[in-house]
Parts: C-alpha cells; sequence; structure tokens
C-alpha cells in the first residue's frame, strides 16, 4: 500500500489563501517536508473548478485546465498556474516524494450553456421516490469549455452524460432525474440511493463518459508524473467504476498507481463493502476512526480510551486504511464539520504516526496552523484558529523515522490511560513506548526492545529518565491529559537528522 513508515501531509486546508501561491509553496518546501519524514502529499484539484481562481476545486468545470486557460473569470487556479503545478510535482519526485492528485468524478459544475431535457423531479430525501411526472427543464449540462477550445481533448459534454442536477423549480430545491437515465448502484445507501450529491451528476455508465475519464487519467498522469490519487466523493459513484478506472489508467501508464478513496461513513461495514466490491484497489480514509476521536476529544475523561480503535478500519483492515485526524471538510464551519478538540490532537497524531498498521495523514492547517472568517450553519460569522501542532507533530515523525519498527505490544487496558510500544529491528534497534491518558497523570509498565538502557520523553513533557530491566520492562510515565514517547538514549536534538 506504501512504503514502510511511509506518511502523507494532505498540503491544503479550505481556507488556504487564493492568491495562487500554493503550488509555489509546495515546490520551496518539499526538500525540508522530505527531511522531516514526509514521503507523499496529497494535494487540492489542480484544474479549473466552476468559481475560478477563488474555487477550492471540488466545483469541476474542466479536468483538462490545470491553470492554462482564460476560463471561468481567470487563468490560474486558486492554487497557481499549471506551469506551477508542474513544477511543483517536479520538485517533490526530486526530493523522492510521491504526489497524490485530487479527482473528482462524482459532478460537474458550471456549465456553458443550458439544454432542454425531460427531468422527474425526485425527493431530495428519498432518491426513490418520485414528487411529479415527467416535465421539460433548462440545466446548464452543455459544457463547451470554450476557453481551452478543444486542445487535449475535444469532447463536449451535454444533458445524456449525466444523470440527474438540482435546481430550484420555484417550490423549493429539487433533484431532477434525466428521461431514460436511473441512478447508480453500488453507491451508499443513505436517501434512498446516494448517487446524487450536486451539480450535474456524471454518468459514470456512459460508454463516452468512461472513455473520456480514463483518457483524462491516462493524460494527467503522463503530463504531471503524479504517482496516486485520491477520489473525492465515492460514495455517491458506482463503486466498480473506480476499481475499473485504476486498472484501466495503470495499465495505460505503466504505473502501479496508489488510490485513496473519501467515502466519509462512520459504518464499518459500508466501508468494507466498498474495498471488497472494488477487489481492494481502493484504500480509504479511517473516517470511523476521525469519529472516535472526535468522541474521545469531545468527551474527556468519560471517553474510554481501551474503545478508541472499536469497528475502526485501521482495526478491520489495516492494509486498506489512510488513518487521520482531520481533514478540509471536518474542520470548523465546513460540510462535515467533527472537529477534533486540541487538546487531543496530540494523542490522535501519536496513535497514527507511531502504531504499525494504517497509513498515516497530517493535515495542514493541524501542521502549520490556520486563521480565517466564514459563515456558521445559523449564519453567524465565526473567526477561526487554530493552533499548529508541529512541534509535537515533528517529534513523532523523527520517532516514526528512527524508532517506530518491529513488533508491537499494546496496553489499551484503562478507561483514562493507555500505552503501546514497538520493539524495534535489527536495522532501528530500540523501539519506543508511547503512553497517554485524558484523566489524571498515569504511567504504564511496558516492554520495549532494549534492555539495561535509558530512555526519554521525546516530547519533552516527562523530564525523567526511565532505564529498562534486563528484560526491556520499565515503567513509563505521562502527565494529566497528555502524552509522552519515550525513545533510546537520555536525550537527542529533535532537529538532527
Amino acid at each position: 500500500m506504501s512504503e514502510l513508515n511511509g506518511v502523507m501531509l494532505q498540503y491544503f486546508h479550505w481556507y488556504v489563501d487564493s492568491d495562487g501561491s500554493l503550488w509555489r509553496e509546495v515546490a520551496r518546501n518539499a526538500p525540508a517536508l522530505k527531511a522531516l519524514g514526509f514521503t507523499s502529499l496529497w494535494l487540492p484539484p489542480a484544474y479549473k473548478g466552476s468559481g475560478g481562481a477563488s474555487d477550492v476545486g471540488y466545483g469541476a468545470y474542466d479536468l483538462f485546465d490545470l491553470g492554462e486557460f482564460d476560463q471561468k473569470g481567470s487563468v490560474r487556479t486558486k492554487y497557481g498556474t499549471r506551469d506551477e503545478f508542474l513544477a511543483a510535482c517536479t520538485a517533490a519526485r526530486d526530493v523522492g516524494i510521491r504526489i497524490y492528485a485530487d479527482a473528482v468524478f462524482n459532478h460537474k459544475m458550471g456549465g456553458d450553456a443550458e439544454e432542454d431535457v425531460e427531468a422527474t423531479p425526485v425527493d431530495i430525501d428519498n432518491r426513490m421516490e418520485q414528487l411529479g411526472e415527467p416535465t421539460t427543464i433548462r440545466a446548464w449540462t452543455h459544457f463547451s469549455f470554450p476557453g481551452r477550445a478543444g486542445k487535449y481533448s475535444s469532447m463536449e459534454w451535454h444533458w445524456h452524460h449525466f444523470t440527474a442536477v438540482d435546481q430550484d423549480d420555484g417550490s423549493g430545491t429539487k433533484i431532477f432525474l434525466f428521461k431514460d437515465k436511473q441512478f447508480d448502484r453500488n453507491v451508499d445507501a443513505e436517501k434512498g440511493n446516494y448517487d446524487f450529491l450536486m451539480g450535474c451528476d456524471i454518468d459514470t455508465s456512459h460508454p463516452e463518459v468512461r472513455g473520456e475519464l480514463e483518457y483524462w487519467g491516462e493524460w494527467f498522469v503522463n503530463t504531471t508524473g503524479v504517482d496516486g490519487f485520491r477520489f473525492d466523493a465515492v460514495k455517491h459513484v458506482d463503486a466498480t467504476f473506480f476499481r475499473d478506472w485504476m486498472h484501466a489508467v495503470s495499465a495505460k501508464t505503466g504505473k502501479d498507481l496508489f488510490a485513496v478513496g473519501e467515502y466519509w461513513s462512520f459504518d464499518i461495514e459500508v466501508l468494507l463493502q466498498f474495498i471488497t466490491v472494488t477487489e481492494g484497489r481502493i484504500t480509504l480514509f479511517d473516517a470511523p476512526l476521525h469519529h472516535r476521536f472526535h468522541l474521545a476529544g469531545a468527551g474527556g475523561r468519560d471517553f474510554d480510551l481501551t474503545t478508541i480503535f472499536d469497528d475502526t478500519l485501521v482495526q478491520r483492515s489495516p492494509t486498506h486504511a489512510v488513518t487521520l485526524v482531520e481533514n478540509h471538510d471536518s474542520q470548523p464551519l465546513q460540510a462535515l464539520e467533527s472537529v477534533v478538540e486540541e487538546w487531543f490532537k496530540p494523542l490522535a497524531y501519536a496513535l497514527i504516526l507511531l502504531r504499525r498498521d494504517g497509513y498515516p495523514c497530517v493535515f495542514y492547517a493541524d501542521y502549520f496552523g490556520a486563521e480565517y472568517s466564514d459563515q456558521g450553519r445559523d449564519g453567524e460569522t465565526y473567526d477561526i484558529r487554530l493552533a499548529p501542532h508541529r512541534f509535537l507533530v515533528d517529534r513523532f515523525l523523527l520517532a516514526r523515522q528512527r524508532w517506530a519498527y518491529g513488533e508491537q505490544c499494546d496496553w489499551l487496558d484503562h478507561a483514562n490511560c493507555i500505552g503501546f510500544s514497538r520493539l524495534g529491528d535489527d536495522e532501528h534497534p530500540g523501539g519506543l513506548a508511547v503512553v497517554m491518558s485524558n484523566g489524571d497523570a498515569g504511567f504504564k509498565h511496558m516492554q520495549v526492545g532494549s534492555s539495561n538502557a535509558p530512555y526519554h520523553d521525546l516530547t519533552g513533557h516527562i523530564a525523567d529518565i526511565v532505564t529498562t530491566d534486563a528484560a526491556g520492562w520499565a515503567e513509563f510515565h505521562c502527565l494529566a491529559g497528555s502524552v509522552s514517547v519515550y525513545v533510546p538514549g537520555e536525550a537527542v536534538d529533535a532537529r538532527t537528522r
């Protein structure tokens, strides 16, 4: 799934500046990120969205416009120009960092012209229930991409390339299912059938659509050299499409492409079913684990830490789990807001970065911090400040690079204080010990990889040196509501690589 002890960095959040500077920032920071222990970057959508230079990218308009054409009011995207994006990919590749590109195959937005289409209104809360008879509507379903004028691809999109649209018919917003169309199978069962999400819903069963999207994948990989993809909104698209698309694009490009899907559900059985249908070709973000972190942070000492991994993907199918603490959708004021409390984030990052299972992903705003303002669901404007956790995450990254190897031993046996250790291997001797509490100060009697040896807390929270006995056992302490990571030696400079 990923290289040993690999770490992904989601290099954006929803509110990064719309000044076109992100690709240059990626290129500038790539060498330092590699030295810190990051091995891959998940980058935001690189193509033109319907909102032009202010679009985060999920209002996908033209997948072939990487910031090259004057469309939707700008040439560049929110993050920069095509040349800057390609330079960022090259800079990362030159230092050995893999790039995972964001791909939106569920919908298009910002059509160039309206078309008349016969459609049937369906209930937005139960898509299997019709609300009336078929009627003719005008929908923005013609995508001609006039600014690109046929470069890279001559295909224009029309209503028959889509399944449905949403629009206000005068009595409220409804979903209109197009004539002779049906919603995808192998999608999430919420709302009866959760194929439709927003905009013009792409019909991935249409032969021209499948051919175009596979061609785009081949073109994009060959143009940019990316190593894989993060697929947006996979719960809304027939799962077999992603399986087939990955097989086709990998074969055409000759690359063993990595893929992770965003299936935002806390139901582990649903995630496992997706993995089965896609024949294990697509990993998934561990949304249930994020939810456990959210509950743990909100619950404080009342949350039972022995249950932190219950019914999570990393527990049930670790080789298909990309573990995370937060992302751009869960951050404050966003659509899937389910924040992890700031005090718990260091504990959560220790749990994804220092354990054996899962492919951990660090969130840009958690690492660098973020400040922004936006409206909440109540219509009020809020000023948000997210504190950077880089000091501790850097130490966890150092520990992951040097000592997080070998057999893992768990002491997940107390509601308010848990621990685990790694015993190390021949190339990385000594291992480490991690202990954390969501209540009072605590300790764990644990075994590590070296006997009669000193260990110190890399976080600096505990000053005392711990010395193991002849069998490698010792008592490791942590502060109240905190985490400590013990590594071999009496001291180490975390900045030294």
